[in-house]
């Protein structure tokens, strides 16, 4: 398996989800909305990391449940846990080795908390700490880069959300993800041609909010991970409050807004970038209008649902991506100085 092929599963991992594990998360949703939780505290580290700012942003508009990220060294090493009284405690993690977020789901229990476990392996030492266990099921991952795991945890988390909700109306999107990401996938070879315009690059930003506040993360990492570009991620809103004075001609700049809530408000906001400061654009959007202001558009499928876009706009994003790297004439498979499992303490 590589890097690409892994890109390239992505659809039946998530149809694979939707079929075998409905049931499961269903009874989760029901257990936990027993439990009557009052917040859920959130310990993930790196790409899975990345599926908490998803949480945060599902669960907290949709199921009312305030979402806080863990300090984990607060367990690990500070040994000063706070108060998780009322609490979900929920770890998300594709390995379920790093000892630093085993630390915070064992505090979970010990304080007599709720705990959940998202993962990709069942019978790891997270899942071991767990009341509940959501196993992705996304198969072995050989590549150093998360990219199909990543996608199946955001699914997990929206399943979860909709079981919580208890409103089968809720659930017939989630059926259309898979064929929303083949639209994708079927335009590799024209986002690999749009790559090569970006040889060159060693610095760019990427702009997401909302719900994609986590797919510019996501594309963040995976920029830096993959081709060693300094990527920085920020809320469109907060990239206005003094970041945006780095931006100079032809400062290239990734962005993802598709339609919703955010759409209109992130627009002016485009509009400068392209038109005063003559930015580089990158973007992803179902919109025509936003699509018409890059110098390299990737369109999404039309009439996807706000809350499910970050599952379908970050896959144009590591096709991006890992055509950069390629062109870049980096490896794909193994990039420097990281590995697959990594475990902080």
């Amino acid at each position: 398996m590589t890097l690409i092929s892994e890109i390239h599963e992505q659809a039946d991992v998530l149809e694979n989800l939707l079929v075998n594990q409905a049931a499961q998360i269903e009874s989760i949703g029901r257990a936990i909305l027993k439990k009557a939780p009052q917040f859920v505290f959130l310990a993930a580290r790196g790409t899975s990391d990345n599926a908490g700012r998803y949480a945060n942003y599902v669960w907290g508009s949709m199921n009312r449940l305030p979402v806080g990220l863990a300090t984990p060294s607060l367990f690990s090493l500070y040994q000063k846990p706070p108060s998780l009284k009322g609490a979900l405690v929920v770890g998300i993690s594709q390995s379920g080795q790093s000892p630093d977020i085993v630390s915070v789901l064992e505090e979970g229990r010990r304080q007599g908390s709720s705990t959940l476990v998202i993962t990709n392996a069942p019978d790891s030492p997270l899942a071991k700490t767990a009341d509940w266990v959501i196993d992705i099921q996304a198969g072995v991952e050989a590549a150093v880069a998360a990219t199909k795991t990543y996608t199946a945890e955001l699914m997990a988390i929206a399943m979860l959300s909709v079981a919580m909700l208890d409103e089968p109306a809720a659930r017939r999107p989630l059926a259309q993800v898979p064929g929303w990401v083949r639209q994708i996938l079927a335009q590799g070879n024209r986002i690999a041609h749009l790559a090569e315009r970006y040889r060159f690059m060693e610095r760019c930003v990427v702009l997401g909010r909302g719900y994609n506040y986590a797919t510019a993360f996501e594309w963040s990492l995976k920029l830096k991970e993959l081709t060693y570009v300094i990527a920085e991620p920020y809320s469109s809103a907060d990239f206005q409050h003094g970041p945006i004075a780095i931006i100079e001609a032809g400062f290239p700049v990734m962005v993802i807004n598709p339609s919703g809530k955010i759409y209109d408000n992130f627009m002016p906001l485009l509009r400068q970038l392209r038109d005063q400061q003559n930015a580089e654009l990158v973007m992803i959007s179902d919109q025509a209008e936003a699509l018409a202001l890059a110098q390299s558009p990737m369109p999404l499928p039309a009439d996807i649902p706000e809350w499910l876009t970050p599952l379908v706009a970050i896959v144009p994003a590591q096709l991006f991506t890992h055509a950069l790297t390629r062109v870049k004439g980096w490896d794909t498979e193994s990039p420097r100085s990281i590995r697959k499992v990594t475990e902080t303490q």
